[in-house]
């Protein structure tokens, strides 16, 4: 008998992270980091296109991340047809794999509950914490304001961040006009989502988002200049008014954002999850607290993958 409450008390926790080319060691990393600080059952959901499974499932297997449970799942670029727009500024934002997170319901099977991270992130704290984070009745999401961020983020204030609606939407536009959201709304970021899968289903969350890829293809309704803006802004329409809240030491950000973007180091010790969103990647020169991203990360069996560093 006591078997079977342990069993339910090992509830397992599912995590989405994807594998894109030429950023796989930022996944392991992540991964690494979240396997190493958690007591929990964690089954890793690890989605790759066709060209990259191979690699990024070898790199798990001959390292000591073997031990891990994890699934390598394959998306279908193929969905996403007619649905975005180029973008030659920043041609990364339209890498396939970031449109993942649109689809959670398609590639997770039996989890009520999934959690979705992006992966230039580092967990320092107890997944369980943030698997536990509760969903209001009715919502199919929970993320993290960019507003109500601790007040250590007087530096990403100084480096310009967006953090309204306005950054991410075109108000020129009538149809995001007709949507009668304040341009000053406080916007999230969808790097960090737990999620209730059905929830996600019943509301039909991935239909209406491609809906708004579809009309932006034909009516370019997103800002432009921003850099997450591909991804985030129809997340932005479709969770509107209707998602709960992520502790925000849950998801501290704009690590990536400058090259100068400092935080204190007491502050970074007690985040539990740290976000390099913006263009310097911690695997990348420049880029700023990259050690506390190094110490998850496990070089590469192959060889393929290295660290781009002054010295190197």
């Amino acid at each position: 008998v006591d078997l079977e409450s342990h069993e339910e008390m090992e509830e397992e926790i599912p995590v989405v992270i994807c594998a894109a080319v030429g950023r796989m060691g930022a996944a392991v990393a992540a991964i690494s980091s979240i396997y190493s600080n958690t007591e929990a059952n964690v089954l890793f959901y690890i989605i790759g296109l066709k060209t990259t499974i191979p690699h990024i499932r070898k790199w798990i297997e001959n390292s000591k991340l073997k031990e891990i449970k994890f699934k390598v799942v394959e998306f279908n670029p193929m969905v996403l047809k007619g649905k975005i727009r180029q973008d030659a500024s920043r041609p990364e934002l339209l890498q396939p794999l970031n449109f993942v997170r649109f689809y959670l319901p398609l590639l997770i099977q039996k989890h009520e509950k999934v959690i979705y991270l992006d992966d230039d992130v580092i967990v320092q704290g107890d997944i369980q914490e943030l698997y536990d984070t509760k969903l209001a009745p009715g919502h199919a999401a929970a993320f993290s304001d960019d507003c109500g961020l601790p007040s250590t983020h007087e530096m990403v204030r100084s480096v310009g961040m967006q953090n309204t609606y306005m950054g991410f939407l075109d108000y020129r536009k009538q149809a995001i006009r007709d949507l009668g959201i304040s341009p000053s709304t406080c916007s999230f970021n969808p790097g960090v989502i737990v999620a209730n899968m059905t929830e996600w289903k019943h509301q039909r969350i991935t239909k209406q988002l491609e809906k708004w890829m579809q009309r932006n293809v034909e009516e370019n309704l997103y800002s432009s200049t921003l850099g997450g803006g591909v991804a985030t802004s129809p997340m932005l329409i479709v969770f509107h008014g209707k998602y709960s809240s992520i502790n925000p030491m849950w998801h501290i950000r704009h690590l990536g954002w400058s090259p100068d973007a400092h935080y204190s180091e007491q502050f970074l010790q007690e985040a539990k999850l740290l976000h390099w969103n913006g263009r310097y990647k911690p695997w990348d020169y420049p880029s700023v607290h990259s050690d506390l991203w190094e110490n998850w990360f496990i070089p590469d069996p192959s060889g393929k993958f290295k660290l781009t560093r002054l010295d190197s």
